[in-house]
Order: structure tokens, then sequence, then C-alpha cells
């Protein structure tokens, strides 16, 4: 795929798509710190990586991360959030031990729900207001 400004092509689409996604930890435990997030950033950056997506922001508080992901439309955003979410927790106990006592409550890092959100583009009433203005054929 090439990247042409924030336009995206594949073979045979061009599209720019991003998600606002934000994971919370299991039980909304603060367990994180700067070195956990920092840590978790490059684990989510490889991940997307292999999905052919672009993790273009990161952040992070004690108990939750907010991610900003440019995907393909190939990919199923609900797939790309159970790798990020399991790899993440995976590694997370590899990379940090210190995290497995407060942090892997039954053995899960983090919640088993989310929030992905759509995001960019014009805004819903200027995209109805175009397709409402098209020359539709007598």
């Amino acid at each position: 795929m090439d990247k042409i400004n924030s336009i995206r092509t594949g073979r045979h689409c061009v599209f720019e798509m991003h998600a606002h996604l934000v994971f919370v930890t299991k039980y909304r435990g603060k367990v994180f710190n700067d070195a956990h997030l920092q840590s978790l950033e490059a684990l989510f950056r490889h991940v997307c990586k292999d999905f052919e997506a672009e993790l273009e922001e990161f952040n992070g508080e004690t108990d939750h991360v907010h991610l900003l992901v440019n995907f393909p439309p190939k990919v199923a955003i609900s797939k790309l959030v159970n790798s990020l979410k399991g790899v993440s927790s995976r590694r997370m106990k590899l990379l940090h031990p210190e995290l497995v006592q407060p942090a892997y409550r039954k053995n899960a890092l983090w919640s088993p729900s989310y929030f992905a959100g759509s995001v960019g583009g014009a805004p819903l009433s200027v995209v109805k207001q175009y397709i409402e203005q098209q020359t539709r054929p007598e």
C-alpha cells in the first residue's frame, strides 16, 4: 500500500479510515506507569504493522490507554482489537513481571470490553447533504 498524504491506496481501493480505541484495565486497576505505557506503545505499533495498520497516536493513564489507528478496509476492527489486547497482555507479563500481581486479575490485563469510534473526515451532516444533492437520473 502506498501512502499519499493521509489517503492510502490498496490494490483495488483508496481509503482513509481511522478508529479511536480505548482499552481499560481489568477492574479499572491503576497499574500503569510511564515505562509500562512506553512498552505498550511499542507492542501496539508492532501489532498494527502486522495488520498493515498504523498507530498514529498513543497515550494513556494509570488505568486505560487511547489509540488512534489508521487501518485498511480489509481489516475487521474487532480482529485488530483482539490481537492488540491479546498480544499486549501476554507480552506485558514477560516484559514487566512486576505487573503480574497487581494487574493480572483472573489472568487478564484488560477488561473484556473496549471503545471503538470512527474518526476523521467530514461531519455526518456534510456527508448526508452531499449525498442528498447528487443529481439523480429520471
